[in-house]
């Protein structure tokens, strides 16, 4: 399998003096879908946001598709950044904004300041886009405003979004943590299903075992801003489960 993505010794000392990550060492490869796991404040979303620099690593090298993420500056981060879909838990819409708009700003990273202006003109990305709808089952929708739609509706839009960068990786932050867990699962099946026909590969934080076994092919635990697990998510017992989460930890299941 070919590596898309090394981290090295990677640290994050924020300004507070919070140490997040202390010496990450990961390589994942083509296709995976790694699951994150690890109880809040362990380095999840610190370490997903160092990969694509919205947060800046103290130090540490990080190479994504064979180009160094650190060094990057100007057009080529920009490059770098396109083909890294990122997916949050609290969406990051433009609430006010119709559905396929939303959508449409997945393309900013391919187009310039002017263009960007005229959004939704290129009949080219607004096939684009009405197809990455139709993916996500929300086609229908694409004329109504965000605000409008759920909170799963609303993730499945920014599904769409991530997939108009035409990416090789997808990072994403704790996507089902604010959803009920019929919704949580459905989302999981569509980023599932990108994974397997598109070999895109994810990265995801979760909080639910259930789903890290339902969808990933790997799981790395963090506590503490370290790397305490790494393998398969049948591997993880219940005595492995308390040793991530804690001794009064009791496992969720979402089915």
């Amino acid at each position: 399998m070919k590596e898309i993505l090394s981290i090295k010794g990677l640290h994050k000392i924020y300004n507070g003096g919070t140490h997040a990550l202390k010496g990450i060492n990961l390589s994942v490869n083509e296709g995976e879908f790694l699951i994150l796991l690890g109880l809040s404040g362990s380095g999840k979303s610190t370490l997903l946001r160092c990969i694509n620099r919205l947060i800046e690593p103290s130090s540490g090298e990080i190479s994504f598709a064979g180009k160094n993420v650190i060094r990057a500056k100007g057009t080529e981060l920009r490059h770098i950044r396109r083909r890294i879909g990122m997916i949050f838990q609290q969406f990051n819409l433009i609430k006010n904004l119709s559905v396929l708009t939303n959508v449409l700003t997945g393309r900013l990273g391919y187009i310039s300041f002017s263009q960007s202006l005229f959004l939704g003109a290129n009949q080219e990305d607004k096939e684009k886009a009405l197809k990455n709808l139709k993916r996500v089952g929300l086609l229908e929708f694409q004329k109504k405003k965000v605000m409008n739609l759920s909170g799963g509706q609303q993730q499945r839009v920014a599904i769409a979004r991530a997939l108009m960068q035409e990416p090789n990786l997808i990072l994403a932050d704790e996507p089902v943590a604010s959803l009920d867990p019929a919704t949580a699962d459905s989302v999981m099946k569509y980023l599932g299903d990108l994974n397997k026909n598109d070999n895109i590969t994810v990265i995801c934080s979760l909080h639910f075992l259930s789903l890290a076994r339902k969808y990933g092919t790997r799981v790395i635990a963090l506590k503490d801003g370290k790397i305490v697990f790494d393998g398969k998510p049948a591997e993880i017992d219940e005595k492995k489960f308390k040793e991530i989460y804690g001794e009064e930890a009791e496992e969720v299941e979402i089915r």
